[in-house]
């Protein structure tokens, strides 16, 4: 027998905080799973996304590539739809524009208009780019167009996550 015996109270108070610690932690694991288990799951895709144009068919004049990937937020996975402008520039390295104007967002096309031969056109408030993606100064463009990061699969075409222009020299 020890000097210090445990009365019934005491028991019943041991006992009773042990099965309330077990049942707390059984309603608590599950919800700390589910907030940390999106960050723990491997990803097996990188940050280059397969398109379906082939690099032997680029040409130094700008083309529209859509592309589709799998985008994941939490648990929830939607399908995404990009487009770049994709062309071969004088010493042959693939350059990929994106579409996103840089003043309020709106999509620029290439040669969208009569007046603008062989630039890239926004038509929401008349700004203009050159062919490398520079800004025309006195549009409405704050900067130039953010540039695709570019590799090759199996001869066709992967884009990254879009950059600051390197093509412009500031």
């Amino acid at each position: 027998m020890s000097k210090n015996p445990v009365t019934r109270r005491q028991f019943l108070s041991y006992t009773l905080t042990g099965v309330g610690g077990f049942m707390a932690a059984g309603m608590l694991m599950p919800m700390l799973r589910f907030a940390i288990d999106p960050v723990l799951q491997v990803k097996a895709s990188g940050d280059f996304k397969m398109t379906d144009k082939k690099i032997a068919d680029i040409t130094a004049d700008p083309v529209r590539v859509d592309f589709e990937y799998d985008q994941v937020d939490a648990w929830y996975e939607s399908k995404v739809t990009n487009s770049a402008w994709v062309y071969k520039d004088d010493k042959g390295e693939i350059v990929a524009l994106s579409p996103i104007c840089k003043h309020l967002g709106c999509t620029v096309n290439w040669e969208g208009s009569d007046k603008h031969p062989d630039m890239f056109y926004c038509p929401c408030h008349g700004g203009l780019y050159e062919k490398n993606g520079k800004n025309v100064p006195g549009t409405p463009p704050r900067g130039p167009l953010d540039a695709y990061p570019t590799q090759e699969k199996d001869g066709f075409l992967m884009l990254g996550t879009p950059i600051e222009n390197p093509f412009v020299k500031k």
